[in-house]
């Protein structure tokens, strides 16, 4: 079982585990190009979008072309519509082009500018903070598109962290080793005392597992489904480092956490708290 004695730092990853999709503000960056599609909708259709985006990446994709997966299949099956009244230039989706997929490049463009995902997940800042209260250095190792600073002084959370390693800035990303080195070592540690949180099983869990670190899958909201696996219970298991993260020797069978007052048991459990 791990301890507080191997983890001397702790990392969360940022989309879907510190902030979520703000889908009422994702409708109305898609107001202003003309398309209308109703919140309850959007939210009704992530589910189906995480799946893909999961999909994407177990088959190697690109965080870039895994997100952009997600974004077509949820305005597709959220059926987008041209607004009664479009901006010139925006077509259709009756044969004159595919509004998804025009929606989805420009929405990937207004990212770094307008990051989709801002509504904090409740608890998590909080947690963070807590952590750092008992002297355990906290980062953020993210995916993300070269802003994520911006993004979490924005939303007043910047002085919650001690290092934010953005793959747009640093050139890698998850499942990358070279990202969480370079996380460790801007929070003064090694790569395998890190216990990381992330909701992605491919990219954040399989990522940590492949340079020794611990991690808890973060799966708060339930869209990703458990890959199979020989182990029982929820420990993390300690497996060689993989030449690809992605394809380890075996399935693990991790910690798992859908809120943050699970996470935080956890985190008292491993005795950081």
């Amino acid at each position: 079982m791990s301890n507080s004695k191997n983890i001397h730092a702790v990392t969360f990853d940022a989309g879907q585990t510190l902030v979520e999709l703000d889908t009422a503000f994702l409708a109305t960056r898609l107001a202003e190009r003309g398309a209308d599609v109703g919140v309850a909708r959007l939210e009704a259709s992530t589910g189906r979008a995480w799946g893909e985006y999961a999909a994407a990446l177990g088959a190697g994709a690109s965080g870039e072309r895994a997100w952009k997966r997600f974004m077509r299949c949820l305005l597709g099956a959220a059926e987008v519509a041209p607004h009664p009244q479009p901006r010139a230039g925006m077509r259709g989706v009756d044969g004159s082009g595919d509004l998804a997929l025009e929606l989805t490049e420009w929405l990937w463009s207004q990212q770094p500018l307008k990051n989709l995902w801002r509504r904090p997940v409740k608890g998590m800042f909080e947690l963070a903070r807590e952590l750092r209260e008992h002297r355990i250095p906290v980062g953020i190792l993210s995916n993300s598109e070269g802003k994520l600073r911006v993004l979490i002084d924005e939303l007043g959370q910047g002085d919650a962290f001690d290092t934010i390693t953005d793959s747009g800035v640093v050139g890698c990303e998850k499942p990358d080793p070279r990202i969480f080195h370079l996380t460790a070592e801007a929070l003064g540690v090694e790569a395998r005392e890190l216990l990381h949180i992330g909701d992605s099983f491919e990219a954040d869990i399989r990522g940590a597992l492949g340079v020794g670190a611990d991690a808890i899958w973060f799966n708060s909201a339930g869209f990703e489904s458990a890959p199979l696996s020989d182990g029982r219970g929820f420990e993390p298991v300690r497996e060689d480092p993989a030449s690809d993260p992605r394809l380890p020797t075996s399935v693990p069978s991790v910690r798992r956490a859908t809120t943050a007052f699970e996470l935080r048991e956890h985190f008292c459990d491993l005795g950081l708290l």
